[in-house]
């Protein structure tokens, strides 16, 4: 079905209905929902090309990524942020634009994207210490978003981000383990670059200064957020001579790893060693049963897609809107990958085993 026999079909100007689609605000809420639910049932999609002439836009979105092993593409929670964005896009009418590109070259996407008028808009991922992207975009006048913050940026200062609060959620979940009787407590983080693990340090380190109990860089680790990595800086802790008695780590990935390393060593999850994690709410790895697995920091990165997505299709229909913040709280679930902290029997033999 076309336009015009939609139009026919709802007795209707085929302008109204284009407006309805398209989000105008001058026609009426009860007609946009009877034009949306018409075009469903119908199964009618408009022409892209005839959209972008009649708004003068593209009805592209980009997302520029590095091919940088470091980088969170590499990691699959990356997927559930994309699926949760194109499941806006598709119901807006937008194409997505994945530009995969070096390092290198990462600034020149940008500035050929908006050179070329070939998107409307751009989600901007993993922002880092000292990140020149900020500057840049500003400079190219294109709507974006940013999933996270720039640190060291005034969060007030001219730039739309959603993002969770990584700080009060670590600093919560390090007092937790503290109040369970723990001292020795472990944190397992991202990339130490990249402003999500600045501010989970901030918070962990927040929550041992508040309990009067000394910052132990042996303690910390920070890298590209796999099972591996979570194995391995886990193993290297747990054989030290004084090892920790939990960890906190900063992916679901991650913990899973650390998890292996317990019982590899014949101790016990939960009893032994107690593990808390952030978890991404995983399409295809959810941990949010009656009795999850892990005592968990709960945030949905596809639901962070749906909403960044959001926020830039708002930006883009108003150039005039003023910058968008939001910061979401991650909820805490308990799981039974914690408990109060053993006494140190293990840890003596764990130290003596050949």
């Amino acid at each position: 079905m076309n336009l015009r026999e939609l139009s026919k079909t709802l007795g209707l100007s085929q302008t109204t209905v284009s407006r309805a689609l398209n989000g105008y605000p001058e026609v009426s809420e009860a007609t946009r929902k009877r034009v949306e639910a018409a075009a469903l049932r119908h199964d009618y999609r408009p022409n892209t090309r005839a959209k972008s002439l009649a708004t003068g836009r593209t009805m592209t979105i980009a997302h520029v990524i590095p091919m940088s092993t470091k980088h969170e593409m590499v990691n699959p929670v990356f997927a559930d942020f994309i699926a949760g964005a194109g499941e806006t896009y598709q119901k807006a009418g937008y194409d997505m634009l994945l530009s995969v590109v070096s390092d290198p070259e990462e600034a020149n996407a940008y500035r050929g994207l908006a050179a070329r008028n070939t998107v409307d808009g751009m989600i901007v991922h993993a922002p880092r210490a000292e990140d020149p992207r900020l500057a840049l975009l500003r400079k190219l006048d294109v709507p974006f978003v940013v999933h996270g913050r720039f640190p060291g940026v005034d969060e007030g200062d001219g730039y739309s981000w959603l993002d969770t609060n990584n700080r009060r959620g670590f600093e919560r979940a390090t007092s937790f383990l503290i109040d369970l009787g723990h001292r020795r407590i472990a944190l397992i983080n991202g990339l130490p670059e990249l402003d999500f693990a600045i501010r989970r340090e901030d918070g962990y380190r927040r929550a041992l200064d508040a309990a009067g109990l000394p910052f132990d860089p042996a303690l910390v680790r920070g890298d590209e957020m796999t099972e591996f990595y979570g194995h391995d800086a886990a193993a290297e802790m747990l054989d030290a001579p004084d090892p920790p008695t939990a960890f906190l780590t900063s992916s679901m990935i991650v913990a899973m790893g650390v998890r292996r390393a317990i019982q590899d060593r014949g101790l016990a999850l939960g009893r032994d060693v107690s593990v808390i994690t952030h978890d991404d709410d995983l399409s295809y790895f959810r941990t949010s049963t009656p009795e999850p697995t892990f005592t968990a920091l709960h945030s949905s990165v596809r639901d962070h897609g749906r909403k960044c997505a959001q926020m830039l299709i708002d930006l883009i229909a108003d150039r005039t809107r003023a910058p968008m913040r939001e910061l979401l709280e991650a909820d805490f679930l308990v799981g039974r990958s914690t408990g109060p902290a053993p006494a140190a029997d293990w840890r003596i033999t764990a130290t003596q085993r050949d």
